[in-house]
């Protein structure tokens, strides 16, 4: 396995280890409080229904969702430069910085942090940028 794969690979697990992390932050808040917005949910540990769900579970959704916006482009775009036998030190550098900057952004959003979470939005948004042009000048 040549090692931009590898690196890609690592990053890949490290974000994809990231999401279900917030899956179980979510879960935990929600356990916790015993408080569930589905009736089925709140039904089985014999609750009753919320009416909007707590504080932390609409923060992570956010941190959630705003994942899904970004870190696809990552998978593809890394795996175009892993594909087309980008510059190694150029791209498993732009890999990582990405992923630095999602688990940041993930921190900071769950936490409240500004402006750390729009600082590691916009490095991770850089680094979007550069594999685009990484992946283009190889073609």
């Amino acid at each position: 396995m040549n090692e931009l794969l590898q690196v890609y690979a690592l990053c890949v697990l490290v974000l994809c280890l990231k999401m279900f992390a917030i899956s179980c932050y979510q879960g935990f808040f929600r356990m916790r409080g015993l408080a569930f917005t589905n009736r089925e949910d709140a039904a089985f540990f014999s609750r009753a229904a919320q009416s909007e769900e707590l504080p932390q579970v609409v923060r992570a959704s956010k941190a959630w969702a705003n994942d899904l916006e970004n870190i696809p482009l990552f998978f593809v775009l890394g795996g175009l430069c892993v594909a087309l036998g980008a510059s190694t030190g150029t791209a498993d550098g732009l890999f990582v910085g990405f992923t630095f900057a999602r688990v940041v952004h993930t921190l900071t959003y769950l936490t409240g942090r500004q402006p750390w979470r729009t600082l590691a939005y916009g490095v991770g948004l850089i680094c979007l940028f550069g594999l685009g042009i990484v992946g283009a000048s190889v073609l």
